[in-house]
Order: structure tokens, then sequence, then C-alpha cells
């Protein structure tokens, strides 16, 4: 059984920073991709960030140069550096596994809010 959980979601002020983990168990972490995706009341989920099993990103153009994907194969986790934080950031953050670079997996964790405000 695929587990996905993330963390270090929370309150922040537009240009601060924060990392956002996943911590993965139940699949063999070191093949799958991994992906951030964001989410906001009456939207679409839409990508935020994906990153191969060889460490290759890929990444919404919306937060490039602001935000960087990232694995640690040897921990089962993917995090999500977000730097220069803006409001329009603010969503439940979504960790995804499978797929490929640029398509999604089939497997989800339960979100953690993300809330950029002064």
């Amino acid at each position: 059984q695929v587990q996905l959980v993330e963390s270090g979601g929370g309150l922040v002020q537009p240009g601060g920073s924060l990392r956002l983990s996943c911590a993965a168990s139940g699949l063999i972490f070191g093949i799958n991709a991994m992906g951030w995706y964001r989410q906001v009341p009456g939207k679409q989920r839409e990508l935020v960030a994906r990153i191969s099993s060889g460490g290759s990103p890929n990444y919404a153009d919306s937060v490039k140069d602001r935000f960087t994907i990232s694995r640690d194969n040897a921990k089962n986790t993917v995090y999500l550096q977000m730097n220069s934080l803006k409001l329009e950031d603010t969503a439940v953050y979504y960790c995804n596994a499978g797929g490929s670079k640029y398509n999604r997996g089939n497997y989800w964790g339960q979100g953690t809010q993300v809330t950029v405000s002064s």
C-alpha cells in the first residue's frame, strides 16, 4: 500500500519561504518519478513541479526560479523548497508518485495547506 505523507505547510508572509516534504512508503521510491501539485477551491489541481527518478526537474512557469524540487532516495523523501512566495501561491499542496517527469502518477498524499498572507 502506497502512502505519501506531506509536511511543512503553514502560514507565511509574502516574500517568505517554506520547505515541503513528502515521505513515501510502499513503493520502490528510487525508480518512481515524484511531483508536487496544488489546488485552490473551485479550480483544478495544477502542476507545480515534477522530478524524474534520475533527478531531472520540470517546473510550472509560474514557479520557475522561485521553487526547487529535489529528492533524497535514501530517505524516500521528495522536497519542495519555495522561496519568494506570493499571495497566489496559497493552495493545498499535494505530493504525487509515479508517472514520469511530465505526467502525473496514480498515488496522492492527503495534502498540506500553504497560506501566503500579510
